[in-house]
């Protein structure tokens, strides 16, 4: 009987605080242990850069969880860019005891130089960017980052043995400083919510006062009538999110008669000030009638939401994947969304919502579509769900990760 591979997942932080992409390395980690491999998690206590406290949890002990075993370090002395000796020290000492490393993020120190100790160790490993080499995200400290890429990120990228995007536009439109890499596309996956039979979903906060009426809209058809429908945006509240289209988008729906209730859910510790601003501009709109804000949510409450929802919506200028688009998917959910979230092309081939250009007309236009065509939202979300099932289960992505693993530790013995 052959010994189970080795594995190691390293990530800055796995906190909530950093959203999906962070929190998919626990359900990767614990899909892959299911196919029989011994996964180890490094991370540290990192729970955001804003002067949050670090997550409660012990250091630098082996902690058991669905199969899978997951290490936290002390992230100092660099909060905010994610340093942590101690997880690197550990790596350095056990490096040997792993067959591959698949180290997600770059631009994070305790990335880059775990992927520095892998190549120095001998170690074969991946890298996932998480978005960090698309050329919008770039810009941001672009300096800094091409610095840090002359020093760190070129030789890490070259010396990968494979780069792991999650969609084809990622990788086509990714930066590689000169790089040699060899390229591999797996999304992400997702785990179906759990409905019950009576969803109750209660907001921590609100702005909805009375539920909106058919009569605040004369130039609304009589009949015959539909349930009003529910548009959810769930996402962190950033500006690459695109909430300053879609809210001017909706207020125009609003202004012609289009009925919906609207709901925010997702916050932004990061930027409380960003977070505040979105609030303020719709309390002092329109939309403010028929809007729910409800922070973050999770757990029993986030499938409630989504059991109540009929249109999810995404319009962001970029996003390397958008595992939100992919949770609404796998629940019956047909999307909206810009042509700019990565997971576009699959809305399309599945036929699972509407995709947009970053552009207020367009979005309202397919906006219009998806609430005030029930029929439609019906068959696309059931597109949405057969798609989900079929490209974005954990099991299917473990079992083709597993494979990859295999061939690499293959290519790296001989």
């Amino acid at each position: 009987m052959n010994a189970p591979l080795r594995v190691l997942q390293i990530i800055p932080s796995v906190s909530l605080v950093y959203g999906g992409p962070s929190q998919m390395v626990l359900g990767y980690s614990k899909a892959l242990a299911a196919e029989g491999a011994e996964v180890t998690i490094l991370t540290t206590d990192s729970n955001g850069d804003a002067g949050q406290p670090p997550l409660e949890v012990p250091l630098n002990v082996p902690i058991e969880r669905d199969g899978y075993t997951i290490r936290y370090f002390r992230c100092a002395p660099f909060r905010r860019y994610k340093f942590s000796s101690g997880l690197l020290t550990w790596l350095a000492q056990h490096a040997s005891r792993y067959d591959i490393a698949h180290i997600h993020a770059l631009f994070s120190p305790v990335s880059s130089m775990a992927a520095t100790i892998a190549r120095w160790q001998g170690l074969p490993y991946i890298l996932r960017p998480l978005g960090t080499l698309d050329p919008a995200d770039l810009q941001k400290k672009k300096q800094l980052k091409q610095l840090y890429a002359t020093v760190l990120e070129r030789a890490n990228l070259s010396g990968a043995a494979a780069i792991h995007f999650t969609s084809d536009q990622e990788a086509k439109i990714s930066e590689r400083f000169g790089a040699p890499t060899t390229d591999i596309i797996l999304p992400l996956g997702v785990e179906p919510p759990s409905f019950s039979a009576s969803p109750t979903f209660h907001a921590s906060a609100t702005l909805l006062s009375t539920p909106p009426d058919a009569s605040l809209h004369p130039s609304t058809p009589p009949s015959p009538p539909h349930p009003i429908p529910t548009l959810l945006f769930m996402s962190r509240i950033d500006p690459k999110k695109g909430l300053d289209l879609l809210i001017p988008a909706l207020t125009t729906l609003h202004q012609e008669g289009v009925l919906f209730r609207f709901v925010i859910a997702g916050s932004n510790p990061q930027d409380p000030n960003y977070e505040q601003q979105i609030g303020d501009r719709i309390r002092s709109s329109v939309l403010s009638e028929c809007t729910q804000i409800t922070g973050f949510v999770t757990g029993d409450a986030k499938a409630a939401l989504l059991q109540q929802t009929d249109v999810f919506v995404l319009p962001s200028y970029y996003e390397n994947f958008g595992i939100a688009v992919a949770e609404a998917m796998a629940a019956g959910i047909p999307v909206v969304i810009s042509d700019q979230v990565h997971i576009c092309p699959d809305v399309q081939k599945g036929n699972a919502g509407w995709v947009s250009r970053c552009d207020v007309d367009d979005l309202t236009h397919h906006l219009r579509e998806a609430l005030t065509h029930p029929k439609q939202r019906q068959q696309r979300g059931l597109h949405a769900q057969q798609w989900a099932i079929e490209h974005y289960s954990w099991q299917a992505i473990a079992r083709q990760s597993i494979k990859i693993y295999h061939q690499i530790c293959a290519s790296a013995a001989s």
